[in-house]
C-alpha cells in the first residue's frame, strides 16, 4: 500500500470532516454529508490500522473520527432533572427501603454503646487498661474538648468529611461479607464507651454529651445507614426474594447502595459542618444541641416522606423470557 498516495486521495475529505465537526450550527444537507463523511473516515482508519499502521497519522485519524462521533451523537450534558430526581427519588428512596437494617444497627449500637459507657464508667480500672490512668486524665482535662478546636474549623470539616465518607465506604463495599461492618461498627461503638466513660466517670458527663450531640446525631445516623444497606445487599445475597434470582437480587441492592453512597457524601459534609462550626461554638449549650437535633430531624423527615414516596412508585418485578422486567401489577 502507497501510504502518500492513499493519504493524498482522501486528505480532502479528512480536511471536510474537520470543518463539519468544528462548527456550532449545520444545515440538513451539511448533517448529512458529516455523517458520510464520518463513516467514510473510520472506513479509511480501519484500512490504516490494518495495513500501514503509522502511528502519527492513525493517530490523528483517529482523533478526528471520535471528533466527528461526538458531533453526531452529541455530548452529554448535566440534567438539573436528573439530579432532581436523585435528590427527591433516588437517594430517600435507597434509604426508606432499608430503614429496618439501619434502625437495627442504630438501636444495637445505641445499647452497646450506653452499655460500655455505663461499665467503664463504674470501673475506671478498665478506662485505665485501656488508655492508661494519665491519658484519661488529660482526655477529661483538655484532650475531648481541644479535639473541636485543634485545627482551623474548615481544615477540620474537610477532614471530617473525608474520614467519615470512608467509614461508610467501607461498610457498604464491604456489606457483602458482613463481619466488616460489625468490626467497623464495634470499633466505633467502643471509642464511643471508652471516652464516654471516662468522662463520665470524672464527672464531666455534660461535657461528653454537649460535644457530641449537636454533629452526633446526624453523623452516626449517616454510618448507621451505610451499615444497614451494607447488611442489605448481604442478605440479598444470602436470602434473595422468590422473584429474583441470587445474582438479580444483589445487584438491585447494590444500585441502591450506590445511590445511597452517593447521597451519603452530602450527609457527611453537613454532620462535617455542623461539628466544626456548629459544636464548639461559644454560644448556650441548649442552641447547639437545638441546631444538631433540628438538622437531624429534617433529614429523616427528608427520608420518611420522599423516600416512602419512592418507594410506593418502584413497580413489582416478575421473571419472564428469562430476564427481570418491570410489572405494574393490579
Amino acid at each position: 500500500m502507497d501510504l502518500d498516495a492513499y493519504v493524498a486521495e482522501h486528505r480532502g475529505e479528512w480536511r471536510r470532516l474537520e470543518e463539519l465537526s468544528g462548527r456550532r450550527r449545520l444545515s440538513a444537507a451539511e448533517v448529512d454529508e458529516l455523517v458520510a463523511l464520518y463513516q467514510r473516515a473510520a472506513t479509511h482508519l480501519s484500512v490504516l490500522r490494518s495495513r500501514a499502521p503509522e502511528p502519527v497519522l492513525v493517530a490523528r485519524l483517529s482523533q478526528l473520527v471520535l471528533r466527528a462521533r461526538g458531533r453526531i451523537t452529541g455530548r452529554p450534558r448535566p440534567s438539573w432533572a436528573a439530579v432532581g430526581r436523585f435528590l427527591l427519588v433516588g437517594f430517600p428512596g435507597a434509604v426508606y427501603r432499608a430503614w429496618p437494617w439501619w434502625c437495627a444497627v442504630a438501636t444495637g449500637f445505641s445499647l452497646l454503646s450506653g452499655f460500655l459507657i455505663w461499665y467503664v464508667a463504674g470501673h475506671p480500672d478498665t478506662a485505665a487498661a485501656f488508655i492508661g490512668e494519665e491519658a484519661a486524665a488529660e482526655l477529661v482535662r483538655s484532650g475531648f474538648a481541644g479535639y473541636y478546636t485543634e485545627f482551623s474549623a474548615p481544615t477540620f470539616a474537610f477532614h471530617l468529611w473525608t474520614h467519615n465518607a470512608w467509614i461508610a465506604a467501607q461498610c457498604l463495599a464491604s456489606g457483602v461479607l458482613v463481619v466488616p461492618v460489625f468490626w467497623l461498627l464495634w470499633q466505633n461503638a467502643l471509642n464511643v464507651g471508652v471516652v464516654g466513660g471516662v468522662m463520665v466517670s470524672y464527672g464531666r458527663a455534660d461535657v461528653f454529651f454537649g460535644l457530641i450531640t449537636p454533629h452526633g446525631l446526624l453523623e452516626l445516623t449517616g454510618v448507621f445507614v451505610a451499615a444497614g444497606v451494607g447488611l442489605r445487599t448481604a442478605w440479598a445475597w444470602i436470602a434473595p426474594p422468590p422473584r429474583l434470582s441470587r445474582g438479580q437480587a444483589v445487584a438491585e441492592a447494590g444500585r441502591s447502595a450506590i445511590l445511597a453512597a452517593l447521597g451519603l457524601v452530602g450527609v457527611f459534609a453537613v454532620s462535617a459542618v455542623l461539628e466544626a462550626f456548629v459544636t464548639p461554638a461559644p454560644v448556650p449549650l441548649a442552641a447547639r444541641i437545638a441546631a444538631g437535633a433540628a438538622v437531624w430531624l429534617a433529614f429523616l423527615a427528608y427520608v420518611v416522606v420522599f423516600g416512602r414516596r419512592a418507594a410506593a412508585q418502584v413497580p413489582r418485578w416478575s421473571r419472564r423470557a428469562g430476564r427481570v422486567r418491570a410489572d405494574p401489577g393490579p
